[in-house]
């Protein structure tokens, strides 16, 4: 019998390189192996888009659908991987997402799921960051609540290169136990706000029309 049940979880999935990764594609093969499967929107970028021709409206109506939003990547230079940022620059659009009449992410959860090679005493003042990570991670949640949507608190393996066998496993487990839960455990995991909201400046806003909109295979 087919799965019935309302697909209102989507991950988006960003590795340049799945093949050579642990973390993700750990996290990956658990989500596909859990029950949680059914309610989630699986789409690995990098395999849909090779040619970083992104198909806007297919992406926008994953996100219409859906109540919580996962972004699933390492960390990229303190961010995120290009791909996932040209996705975040195309598809969010003035309107849309944000700005007058951009409401279609009102209300909708955002989590960040990650990965970086750095411990948790490299993100500090006197670690080899010299800022702790949530500070790198400023611009997700900026972007989160321009959209409307509550930023979650963010599930982050540190050290991910040095990490065990059994580590990884871990973290995998407690990945789909979250997105099983939910929403149940979300009501307690909201971030604090970054500051009070205020509309975007014009001159802050980026064009309408880019020439990579043409792009339109999925």
């Amino acid at each position: 019998m087919p799965d019935s049940s309302p697909r209102d979880i989507l991950v988006l999935a960003a590795h340049p390189d799945l093949a050579r990764s642990a973390v993700t594609r750990a996290l990956l093969d658990a989500l596909r192996a859990a029950p949680v499967a059914g309610r989630v929107e699986l789409r690995d970028l990098y395999r849909l888009y090779p040619d970083f021709h992104i198909h806007v409206d297919a992406e926008q109506r994953a996100l219409e659908a859906a109540r919580l939003v996962v972004m699933l990547h390492p960390i990229y230079w303190y961010s995120m991987p290009a791909l996932q940022k040209l996705w975040l620059d195309e598809v969010l659009r003035l309107g849309w997402a944000y700005g007058p009449g951009g409401t279609a992410l009102q209300g909708k959860d955002f989590w960040l799921v990650a990965s970086t090679g750095g411990g948790p005493e490299s993100y500090s003042r006197g670690g080899h960051n010299h800022h702790r990570l949530d500070e790198f991670l400023l611009p997700y949640q900026q972007s989160a609540k321009t959209c409307g949507m509550r930023y979650l608190a963010p599930l982050v393996l540190h050290a991910a290169h040095r990490a065990s066998d059994a580590e990884i496993a871990a973290h995998a487990a407690l990945f789909v136990r979250r997105l099983a839960d939910y929403p149940a455990w979300s009501r307690t995991q909201a971030a604090p706000a970054v500051g009070d909201e205020q509309a975007v400046p014009l001159d802050e806003r980026p064009p309408l029309f880019s020439p990579l909109e043409m792009g339109d295979a999925e």
